[in-house]
């Protein structure tokens, strides 16, 4: 029975982790649809997520408040983002934007340590602090805000993807961009919401993992290696293969740091990549990418 909790409580911590890949995995996914270029970037969102909550909230906001005012903030830095670095570049290379997005992670981590400093800082969980007990094992409350607000958002996408007039167009806009132009589609006004879309959902995570691992100038880039990690694991390009590649990948290094060492958890996670790399490079739910057939 001990062992059964013991596994229990390794999953509990997976999920959590997990919820917080998929989000970032959504990310890498949302841009890669609409340029088909990898924005290595992705993870530093995550971190000003995470700072600017905790900026806002030590100015006296509501925790709610300084949550909603953060992704708005950061959903316009990747905004702008996209306006001064994508596209006055985007008739290069494929390779040539993926190194913009890589020099533009490193600026904006750069710029956190100059105005944050190298301190770690903290944001009080959304719910009290008080575990849960489940079936022997525990649960904070934050990982269940962390998991609830996570299904929240995926099903919100999904449903703002397929459902809306701009949802729509920006699929049309990443199936066939030629298409959505001769339709009146502006495809650049799509592309750039894509990057304020992937920013929300980066930002979203940061605030919602800040009071678990706290808020750090250089906590984006593993959490954004992990990111596109799950991405690639699930289906680079697929919403569904991204949310199920997060939480095989959070399951898995829990499992791994538990039951093994957690000194091999991130080397887990990316043995995880090489053998998906290896045996199915299409990702658990076997999306191709159209441009490469």
């Amino acid at each position: 029975m001990e062992k059964i909790t013991e596994l229990l409580q390794y999953f509990f911590s997976g999920l959590t982790n997990g919820s917080i890949y998929a989000l970032i995995a959504l990310g890498f996914s949302i841009i890669f649809n609409a340029t088909a270029i990898i924005n290595f970037a992705q993870g530093e969102f995550v971190m000003l997520g995470a700072l600017v909550a905790i900026s806002l909230f030590s100015l006296g906001l509501s925790l709610p408040v300084a949550f909603i005012l953060a992704v708005v903030l950061v959903t316009c830095m990747g905004l702008m983002f996209e306006r001064l670095a994508i596209r006055p570049a985007r008739q290069t290379t494929h390779i040539s934007l993926i190194i913009i997005t890589v020099g533009g992670g490193v600026l904006i981590k750069g710029l956190a340590m100059l105005f944050w400093g190298k301190d770690a800082f903290t944001l009080p969980p959304f719910s009290g602090q008080e575990p849960l007990m489940v079936a022997g094992a525990t649960i904070l409350p934050q990982s269940l805000w962390i998991m609830g607000l996570t299904i929240v958002l995926v099903a919100g996408l999904e449903l703002f993807l397929h459902f809306t007039l701009f949802g729509k167009a920006m699929r049309a806009a990443s199936f066939n961009p030629v298409a959505a132009r001769l339709v009146g589609i502006r495809v650049s006004q799509m592309v750039q919401f894509s990057f304020g879309l992937s920013a929300a959902l980066g930002a979203a995570a940061g605030v919602m993992i800040a009071p678990i691992t706290m808020g750090v100038y250089d906590m984006g880039t593993m959490l954004g290696l992990k990111g596109f990690c799950a991405a690639v694991i699930g289906g680079l390009g697929s919403s569904i293969g991204c949310v199920l590649g997060g939480l095989v990948l959070g399951v898995a290094e829990a499992f791994a740091s538990g039951l093994i060492s957690s000194g091999y958890r991130d080397a887990f996670a990316f043995l995880i990549l090489l053998l998906v790399l290896f045996l199915r490079p299409q990702g658990l739910m076997g999306f191709r990418n159209k441009r490469a057939s």
